[in-house]
């Protein structure tokens, strides 16, 4: 039984985004099932990974990681991954869904199987992705309406899925980082100002974009607008992850005319000194979720240059945070690119600070935590959309004639 509450919970963690996958699904699932194991949760984690040789079990506090290798046969690996399960299926409260196809193909399954509630969480890619590709779409379609709960990270997301399914209603529970364990020492912010002195021209703001800079992201159309508002002498890009091959392609044609640093991808608190090296962090995302990148800058004092897709138009607000713009609107984001070069170094602290409250009134992680322990809580009794045994009964109904 939990200290911390009085129902036992162990639950069935199915991912494909997990340690040591980069990305922000990896590391949201990384701090979900940490922050659910510290509140005495056991969490057994199945990763299907492509990455991997090997399975692999690896012991963890209040849980397991199990490393399934998918291979050239997901099939196989979903196969096996039950004949694991199954040796103690009666230990399980609930079967969870976080992230990538396989686990939307396996967690209704299992659900089954096992006779235990389904919850799936739906980050950003997994809606916006799927719901426009024919297999993925009806692969999306089942893994709701045989989810008990269904969790998203932005209210779009919540109004897409009940106007597609009216008898559905998501939660929103938006993405938390834990401020405790997120600051900058002295030491990361003078590596910041150095390496400011050393590569930035004087005069000029520096504008951060961090993680993957994929299509979703925006980047070239961020970039294009960049340069066709005039401004680009006005600013100093550092971008800190991987680039997309138009990306790059892009940034080389035009060396002479964007002033741009690059680095690759960088463990999570090494990347502090990075964030405060920049005096806005640009996110332009077509759609999205609620991107972590928002919440560390914000976290650390930095404003955004933003889109409103997704979460980011749940939580900010345009003159509050940052500097906001309707998503692929060229026009607004020039606006917005204008006010960043010409606002006051005044007004872009303020505008950092009025950040830090945003994290810490609103977007914790102990907030997020306790949210999902609502979830599961609620849930722990409750019979699977789709049972076995009524499945069988149906079975039996069809042949019997009834």
């Amino acid at each position: 039984m939990n200290e911390k509450f009085p129902i036992s919970l162990h639950l069935l963690w199915l991912t494909e985004n997990y340690f040591p996958s980069r990305g922000g699904m990896a590391q949201s699932c990384d701090r979900i099932v940490y922050s659910l194991r510290s509140a005495g949760v056991t969490v057994d984690v199945a990763h299907f990974s492509q990455r991997a040789q090997k399975w692999k079990t690896e012991l963890r506090r209040n849980g397991r990681d199990w490393i399934c290798p998918i291979g050239n046969d997901p099939s196989h690996a979903m196969n096996c991954l039950w004949n694991i399960i199954s040796k103690e299926k009666s230990a399980f409260t609930h079967v969870v869904a976080f992230g990538g196809v396989l686990p939307m193909i396996a967690a209704p399954v299992y659900s089954a199987w096992l006779g235990v509630p389904l919850v799936t969480l739906l980050r950003g890619n997994d809606f916006d992705a799927a719901i426009f590709t024919p297999k993925r779409a009806d692969l999306l379609r089942e893994a709701l309406q045989k989810s008990s709960r269904i969790c998203v990270v932005s209210r779009d997301k919540v109004q897409k899925i009940n106007a597609l399914f009216p008898d559905i209603h998501p939660l929103w529970i938006p993405n938390g980082i834990d401020l405790a364990d997120w600051q900058a020492l002295p030491s990361q912010d003078k590596r910041a100002q150095k390496w400011r002195h050393e590569h930035v021209t004087e005069g000029r703001r520096v504008l951060g974009m961090f993680g993957h800079i994929k299509q979703k992201k925006g980047g070239l159309f961020f970039l294009e607008t960049l340069l066709d508002s005039g401004l680009a002498d006005r600013f100093h890009l550092l971008f800190v992850g991987e680039l997309d091959e138009e990306v790059s392609y892009w940034l080389n044609l035009h060396q002479a005319e964007i002033a741009h640093s690059i680095f690759p991808f960088i463990e999570r608190y090494d990347l502090i000194p990075h964030y405060k090296a920049c005096d806005m962090v640009v996110i332009a995302s077509f759609y999205d979720g609620l991107p972590n990148v928002l919440l560390e800058a914000a976290a650390l004092g930095i404003p955004l240059l933003a889109s409103t897709a997704g979460g980011m138009g749940d939580v900010l607000e345009d003159n509050q945070q940052g500097f906001l713009f309707h998503a692929g609107d060229a026009h607004e984001c020039r606006k917005a690119l204008q006010r960043a070069a010409t606002a006051s170094d005044e007004e872009l602290k303020l505008l950092g600070e009025n950040g830090r409250l945003l994290t810490r009134s609103r977007l914790s992680r102990q907030m997020e935590t306790e949210s999902y322990l609502s979830v599961f809580t609620e849930t722990v009794r409750e019979t699977p959309q789709y049972s076995l045994d009524e499945k069988f009964a149906d079975i039996a109904s069809t042949i019997s004639g009834d």
